[in-house]
Formats: C-alpha cells, sequence, structure tokens
C-alpha cells in the first residue's frame, strides 16, 4: 500500500531516472543468475618453471606471480633454510611451492621431515630431463623421499621427443623392431620410476627468418604421453614456452592458448611455463622476455599469460579431473603421429572446420561430456559448421551455459583458441 501511494505522487526527473537504474539492474542481475553456468571444480594447477627467485621472494612478488594467474612457484634455493623463508611467504599469499636445495639430495629423510608439514608445500623438485641410465638412480632417491612423506609428489620431468637418440638412452642401448625410441623412453621411465603424474615439456612454436611454424613432432608427443597416461592411469603434466630464445620468438596470446588448449585438449591436469622470471644472462641462450624481466619488471608477455590464465581456471570445470575418451585432428593435412576424425559423438550431427584443421577432443566427467575443438593455427582464424541436438550446450569462456542452437550455423574460432559444447551422457 505504501508503494502504491508513493508510486501515486509526482516523481521528480531525478528520482525517476534513479530508478529507471536500478530497474535496469535489477533485471540484469535476474537475468545474470537464471543463466546456467558450469560448477567451479577448483583450480587447475599452473605452475612457474624459474619463478621468483630465491634474492626475490617477497610478499610483493609473490602475490605477483598469485596475479598473474600462477599457483605453484618452482624455484631452487641454495639451502633449507632459504626453502622455509619461502614456503613462509608462499603460504602469506596462497601460493604453493615447488622446491629444490642442497639438502633434499643430500639428506632428503632429514630435509623432508623438517618440510612436509608445511601448508605451502607442494612438492619436492628432482630432476629435469633425465637419461633412461639414471632412472634407477632417481627411484632410490624418490622411494627415500616417500618413505616419510607420502602426501607431497616428486617431480621428474622428461625430455621431449625431438631429443637426440643419446639423450635418452645409453650408447649400448637396442631399440626393438618397430618400437619408436621415444615410447621405449617413456615407458622405461614408467616401469623404472615410482611417479604420481607424468611430465614432458615440449615447446612446438618456432621461427626461422621472421617464419613462425610449429614443430611436427609436438601432436605426436601429446599423443605418445596421453597413452602412457590412459595406460598407467596417471595424470599428464605439460608445458608451454613463455620465454623467448633462439629459435622460440615472444610469445603471443594465441601462441600461448594453442598450446595450453591443446594441451587440456588431450587430458592435461597440469599446465606449466617456462619460464616466468627471465632466466640469468647464458652464453648458451640468449633468454629474453618472460613474464618478468631481467630487470624484474613485468614484460608484454605477464599480461598475455594473466589473460589466459584466467580463461582457464574459468572453464576448471571441463578440464579439471576430466577423462580423455578420444581425440582426433581435421583439416586438409594432419599432424604426423594423429588420427583423423572419422565419427562424431551421437548429439552432434555435423562437424566441419576449415582448411587449416582442428583437434577434436572428448573429454569426460561425472555425467557430463565435452566435445573441445582447438583452431591448430596461431596465426589465422578458422570457420567451423557444427549443428547439434536441441540439448547441446556452448560452454563460453566465462562457464555459462548456452543453448549451442543460439548460435549460427558457421561461426569463427580465433587463432589458437577453443570453443566448447556439453551435453549429458544420457542424450541419443
Amino acid at each position: 500500500m505504501l508503494i502504491k501511494l508513493y508510486l501515486s505522487r509526482p516523481i521528480p526527473k531525478a528520482y525517476k531516472y534513479l530508478l529507471s537504474v536500478i530497474v535496469a539492474m535489477a533485471v540484469f542481475m535476474n537475468i545474470a543468475r537464471s543463466q546456467e553456468r558450469l560448477k567451479p571444480e577448483g583450480d587447475i594447477p599452473i605452475l612457474a618453471w624459474i619463478g621468483v627467485p630465491e634474492n626475490e621472494t617477497t610478499i610483493e612478488r609473490f602475490s605477483e606471480l598469485k596475479s598473474s594467474g600462477i599457483n605453484i612457484n618452482f624455484s631452487a634455493y641454495s639451502s633449507v633454510e632459504a626453502v622455509e623463508k619461502a614456503l613462509n611467504v608462499a603460504q602469506k599469499t596462497g601460493v604453493k611451492l615447488m622446491f629444490s636445495c642442497p639438502e633434499l639430495k643430500s639428506e632428503p629423510e632429514k630435509t623432508v621431515k623438517r618440510l612436509m608439514k608445511h601448508p605451502a608445500l607442494f612438492g619436492y623438485h628432482l630432476k629435469d630431463e633425465p637419461g633412461a641410465p639414471e632412472f634407477p638412480e632417481l627411484n632410490a632417491w624418490v622411494k627415500r623421499i616417500q618413505a616419510i612423506d607420502t602426501k607431497h609428489p616428486c617431480y621428474i620431468n622428461l625430455f621431449p621427443n625431438y631429443a637426440a637418440r643419446e639423450q635418452l638412452f645409453d650408447k649400448d642401448f637396442k631399440l626393438q623392431p618397430g618400437k619408436d625410441v621415444y615410447t621405449e623412453y617413456v615407458e622405461a621411465f614408467l616401469k623404472d620410476v615410482t611417479v604420481p603424474f607424468i611430465s614432458f615439456d615440449h615447446y612446438p612454436v618456432v621461427e626461422n627468418n621472421g617464419i613462425k611454424m610449429l614443430r611436427p613432432e609436438w601432436y605426436k608427443n601429446l599423443e605418445t604421453i596421453a597413452a602412457a597416461s590412459r595406460q598407467s592411469r596417471l595424470p599428464f603434466w605439460a608445458f608451454a614456452l613463455s620465454v623467448a630464445h633462439d629459435p622460440y620468438p615472444i610469445p603471443s596470446v594465441a601462441e600461448i592458448r594453442l598450446q595450453l588448449y591443446s594441451n587440456l585438449a588431450y587430458g592435461a591436469q597440469a599446465l606449466q611455463y617456462f619460464t616466468y622470471w627471465t632466466p640469468g644472462i647464458n652464453p648458451n641462450w640468449d633468454f629474453h622476455d618472460a613474464p618478468i624481466g631481467l630487470d624484474g619488471k613485468r614484460t608484454i608477455v605477464y599480461d598475455r599469460i594473466k589473460l589466459v590464465n584466467s580463461e582457464i581456471q574459468n572453464l576448471s570445470g571441463v578440464f579439471l579431473n576430466a577423462r580423455l575418451i578420444s581425440v582426433s585432428h581435421t583439416g586438409s593435412h594432419i599432424p604426423s603421429g594423429t588420427s583423423r576424425m572419422d565419427k562424431l559423438p551421437d548429439p552432434i550431427k555435423v562437424l566441419e572446420t576449415s582448411d587449416g584443421g582442428a583437434i577434436v577432443s572428448v573429454l569426460e566427467k561425472g555425467n557430463h561430456r565435452f566435445l573441445v575443438i582447438v583452431n591448430r593455427d596461431f596465426q589465422n582464424a578458422m570457420k567451423i559448421t557444427i549443428s547439434t541436438d536441441d540439448k547441446v550446450k556452448r560452454v563460453l569462456k566465462d562457464g555459462t551455459l548456452i543453448n549451442a542452437n543460439s548460435y549460427t550455423y558457421t561461426l569463427e574460432v580465433d587463432p589458437g583458441d577453443v570453443v566448447i559444447y556439453t551435453w549429458e551422457n544420457s542424450i541419443k
């Protein structure tokens, strides 16, 4: 009654405008609340390889790291005391710490007992790119640590498939007939070393005389690791390159997207950047323009990884804890070692892409399936033509779900970018 009496009186123009704004905001908020969204599944682990250095261990620097969207810092420290200092700072900023230090090698049991109960500890970094002859010694080290701490993982990162044969095995190694040397390397690692996940690096975008291209072995590397992951039932971690050095260019947003979304489309459960902080001057490598430069200031790459990291965390409801059902490729030519798409999931009636081609993967989580389509071209947009059942929904970058048929039959996917659809498993 009071509202009716009030509204029956003349309303000054200023109040009318204010009232219209309030009504518009109420309508907008009601629409926003009514939109269906993916339920967040927590944060996808994103690790900074060569993160905040020891001499920059401050709340300000770790907060800056967290603001970029990275939630795990890996740094090498000069002592266990330096690790403790970093753990205390990391805890205050919501960052987890992966570390290495001399004492982890010389006194693993003592070091682990000292640090294992710290709430900011993520895990123990043991070795980067070991050859197969090192596997028995590494496994002995892992067992010494795991005998004390079974909660925090031991981290070992494998070579890419473009590593030389002599880097993977010793000179007396004899390859079995019909076997691939890199597959043998991965299988030997999983046989000889007890780890909770598989990590490998591969930096696919290279530049020669101003022309950028993808390494032809990259997707075969993802195929090998994804197959090993399924067979071993271990999740895998994969990289994106974020520091320029010959022959690798300063990464664009499209190049970062392509690397990370391709990793996720193949089922990766954690992402890594090499590197966050620009490594020191090295006569063999011209490192420059990582997210944080040699002068300690942010480069343009900082803002680029921050943008893509934010997108990815908004899509954790798609990728985190998802199981890879299938992965294939489209285009006039498909990458070496991959399979051409020859069958669509039942709810997808038509899927065609332009000649540049795409990754097409199907992920499963709970009673939902997700169709993930990644534009393999990091320099040109891709057109896709797609037709779906009425119950299929498109997953937007903010996690909002929109009926797929609300969009036109033909869409454009930005360079290196992703488009995602979802449906319940019960759809026929």
